[in-house]
This record gives structure tokens, C-alpha cells and sequence, in this order.
């Protein structure tokens, strides 16, 4: 089933925050991550999905029906929580059986289909266990199971891996891919983790000041932001202000987030859609800058490492090319004073 806002909006009583005119679709299958910064709305919309609040505008469909104004109870969809808000005093499996019972769903019939969603999630021998016995990851599981028991319309998923630890959340949002694939559900995870959302989504959605300003598969994202904001956001970027000062070449003015000083330098980039005086954010990611040995080619200037941090199977660097600073990402071990920016990577943005 498909999940479509149509226009809403939303503002909380006696405030300017909260959701404008948004229009988002999520196909059947599809996982949509959605990222903003605290209090951009991110929440909000869920909360707007699940029944919680009702818009003040606009509509909200599942399946192309008006469900806007439905309790929720009567929306069928399934929602893990950040906290999972499991019943303490009942098993894993009285836990995932709750909401069929609630459904009317006689207990035989009910504890079978809640230890069948058990066993799909990798706990069919844990059924009896209480919450406070089970590891967060097992308990992240059991509310997988919960709200995926029913057969709901759509899955939301509200920053359900945040109160795990750093290795507990790689493997677990691994398990949730598994799990929403399997049951080929239209899904939306609202996660602060960049990293998260682009590995688990199939889209990932922005949302800054109660606005949609981009939706895009990860690698559309991250390598062709809309703005200098959300390249700023996601992920690591060197950011600067430049000008166009001919077809295929662009100065750089300033620094503009990594420092305040004129840099005065001339970079061959894809000038395309921009015209001469055009003032562009200039965008290059950090690991797409290549260490060399070479002091001569396009683009290819001599620098001064400020900082050199190893960090496993990556190097971060800091570096300055006269006044201007700039990060870099290598997997390379080898001493180097010289730097090459590719032309292709280098993405001019509009300023905004």
C-alpha cells in the first residue's frame, strides 16, 4: 500500500512550529528515511501519520484513502517507538500478541501468529522471556514483531535504534532492512543518524524548518545536494564561496564555512547552468580530494597538514592551501605535499 501527504500542514497551538504544505509519497516496498535537525518537523509527521495529531490542512492517504481524520486505532499501522514501550509485566510473546487481541483475535490463533512474527525476527526461542531479561537489541526485535504482527498498512518507525550502542545499531538496522523487505511494506524511519539513513533508505527525505527541501535516493543526496545547507548537513563537506569567472573555471572569494579568509584561488570546475559573476557555494567531499606527490596538473596545489588523525582504515586530515582551510579523507599511508581536486568532483551550488 502506498502512504501519500497531499498539502499538510501543521502547526502546534500557540506556536510557528511544526509542518508546511507537504507533499511526499511513499510506494508500497519502499523504505523512506527521514532526517532534519531537532525540531525541522522530522517527528511531527509521524505523529501526523500515526493519528496522533490531525493536520490542519491537506490530506494523508493510505492506499488512496482519506485516513486524516481516523483514530488511530482504526489507521492499521504499525509503529516501534524510540523507548518500544513494551509491556514489562507480559513475555515477548503476550508483548506481540497484545495488539491482536486487542483486533479480537481468539488467544490460540494469536500466540500462534505472535511466536510465527517472533521466529521471523530471530527470537523464536526467547517467547516466554520478559522485556527487563532481554538485551536492547531483543527488545528492539520484539517491537519489530509487535507492529508487524497484524499485517499492518504501513510500518513508522521513530528513531527505534537510538538507544542502542554504536555496534548494536549497525547490526540492528541491518536486521530492520531484512525485516521490512521480507514484508514488503511501505515504511518510514525517522532517524537523526546521517549514516543510518543513508544506508537503510531507499530515499532519503529532509526536512528543515517544517519544509520537504529535498527528497533523493542516497547517492543523489549526498552528491548533489539542493542547497549548501543540506550538503552541509549530510555528511562531511568543504564548503566555500566562490565566483564563476569564466566557462569552466570558478574563484574562490572565501572559506565560507571552514574559514573567514580570502583564498584568491582559480579552480577548473563543471560551470554548467551558471554564468559569469554567478556567486555558487563550491562543494568538494573530503574523500574525494587525492593526496599527491605531484605538484603540477590541473587543479593540483602545494598545502600544509595542520592535523593528521589515523583512525583505522581512514585518515582525516586537516589542511591549508595558504589562508585556505580544508578537509580530506584518505585511505592512503603514504606521506604526501600536494593535493589534486578533481574537477569532476567539484559541484557548484546556488547560493541561498
Amino acid at each position: 500500500m502506498t502512504v501519500r501527504f497531499e498539502g499538510v500542514s501543521y502547526t502546534y497551538p500557540g506556536t510557528r512550529m511544526g509542518l508546511a504544505d507537504i507533499d511526499l509519497t511513499v510506494e508500497d516496498g519502499e523504505l523512506l528515511t527521514i532526517i532534519g535537525a531537532s525540531g525541522s518537523g522530522k517527528s511531527t509527521l509521524l505523529k501526523l501519520l500515526a493519528g496522533f495529531i490531525v493536520p490542519d490542512s491537506g490530506r494523508i492517504l493510505v492506499n488512496d484513502i482519506d485516513i486524516s481524520h481516523l483514530k488511530p486505532e482504526a489507521r492499521n499501522l504499525g509503529i516501534v517507538f524510540q523507548n518500544y514501550a513494551l509491556f514489562p509485566h507480559m513475555s515477548a510473546v503476550q508483548n506481540v500478541a497484545y495488539p491482536l487481541k486487542m483486533r479480537g483475535i481468539g488467544s490460540i490463533e494469536r500466540l500462534k501468529l505472535a511466536r510465527d512474527a517472533l521466529a521471523r525476527v530471530g527470537l523464536g526461542s526467547l517467547t516466554e522471556r520478559r522485556p527487563a531479561t532481554l538485551s536492547g537489541g531483543q527488545q528492539q526485535r520484539v517491537a519489530l514483531a509487535r507492529a508487524l504482527v497484524f499485517s499492518p498498512n504501513a510500518l513508522l518507525l521513530d528513531e527505534p535504534l537510538s538507544a542502542l550502542d554504536a555496534a548494536l545499531r549497525v547490526e540492528m538496522r541491518d536486521e530492520i532492512f531484512k525485516v521490512q523487505r521480507a514484508a514488503g511494506i511501505a515504511t518510514l524511519h525517522v532517524t537523526h543518524d546521517q549514516e543510518e539513513a543513508l544506508s537503510l533508505g531507499d530515499r532519503v527525505a529532509v526536512i528543515a524548518d517544517g519544509r520537504l527541501v529535498q527528497i533523493a535516493t542516497p547517492q543523489v543526496l549526498y552528491d548533489h545536494p539542493a542547497n549548501p545547507a543540506i550538503a552541509a548537513f549530510v555528511g562531511e563537506a568543504n564548503l566555500w564561496r566562490g565566483r564563476v569567472c569564466a566557462p569552466g573555471r570558478v574563484m574562490l572569494e572565501e572559506a565560507g564555512v571552514v574559514s573567514n579568509q580570502t583564498a584568491g584561488l582559480e579552480l577548473h570546475a563543471n560551470t554548467q547552468g551558471f554564468t559569469v559573476d554567478d556567486v555558487v557555494t563550491v562543494l568538494i567531499r573530503p574523500e574525494r580530494i587525492e593526496p599527491s606527490i605531484s605538484a603540477t596538473g590541473i587543479n593540483t596545489f602545494g598545502v600544509m597538514v595542520l592535523a593528521d588523525r589515523h583512525l583505522g582504515a581512514i585518515r582525516r586530515i586537516d589542511l591549508a592551501i595558504g589562508s585556505l582551510n580544508l578537509k580530506l579523507q584518505t585511505h592512503s599511508r603514504e606521506a604526501f605535499s600536494n593535493i589534486k581536486l578533481p574537477s569532476d568532483s567539484i559541484k557548484l551550488l546556488r547560493m541561498h
